[in-house]
């Protein structure tokens, strides 16, 4: 088994094409699920679980809530909704917006954190402001691996930058380096798990506004 079996990763501007490249690395029999928040608009067509499913060999879907979390898959946050993990399921939230984007990627972070701890690697990608910053933080504070995109390598610097800010980042890495790192990152040793602090538990229940309803 995989040391690190949740892969979270989070971008906004400019995104698009370092996930493509990233999933295009990705194995097929990658023994890990992954999670991808980008920042899209209210009334977006969720189009990234089509396009980066296309661009690698891992079934992509946009997550719906219930969802069971399997590895080789990954699940993407469709528009308008928090997306979180909790214990193996997908959750789904429309509570209030952070760092002015919902879906936000601190949320997602946050939840991961508290569900895997230390199987968790957390990747911040290129993007504006400093959302995922905090969530980082917090996958580190539980003992995963923390990853960010090379900011001379990003289309916009400022989420890259304001992650390796908020915490001792294990991982700064181009996206030209990621199938060599990957391997890497998830056979390393996982960390104790640690004493979660009441605040992160709080902030990584569900958002006010529910569980979105499943789809039949």
């Amino acid at each position: 088994m995989s040391n690190h079996d949740i892969i979270a990763i989070g971008g906004s501007t400019g995104a698009l094409d370092t996930l493509k490249c990233i999933f295009a690395d990705f194995p097929a029999d990658l023994p890990a699920a992954v999670l991808v928040v980008t920042h899209i608009s209210s009334d977006g067509r969720n189009m990234l679980a089509a396009i980066l499913d296309a661009a690698g060999p891992l079934t992509v879907k946009t997550a719906t809530e219930g969802d069971i979390i399997e590895n080789g898959h990954a699940y993407t946050a469709p528009a308008d909704h928090h997306l979180l993990i909790d214990n193996g399921i997908i959750r789904l939230g429309h509570g209030p917006r952070e760092n002015m984007a919902r879906p936000a990627i601190d949320p997602l972070f946050r939840s991961a954190a508290l569900s895997y701890g230390p199987r968790v690697v957390g990747v911040v990608l290129t993007g504006l402001l400093d959302d995922g910053a905090a969530g980082l933080a917090a996958i580190k504070r539980c003992g995963g691996i923390t990853v960010v995109q090379d900011p001379a390598d990003a289309e916009a610097d400022s989420m890259p930058l304001s992650a390796l800010s908020a915490c001792d980042i294990d991982y700064r890495a181009p996206t030209a380096r990621w199938r060599t790192s990957l391997h890497s990152w998830r056979k390393s040793q996982p960390r104790p798990r640690l004493l979660l602090p009441e605040t992160l538990r709080s902030k990584s229940r569900l958002p006010p506004g529910g569980p979105a309803r499943r789809k039949k």
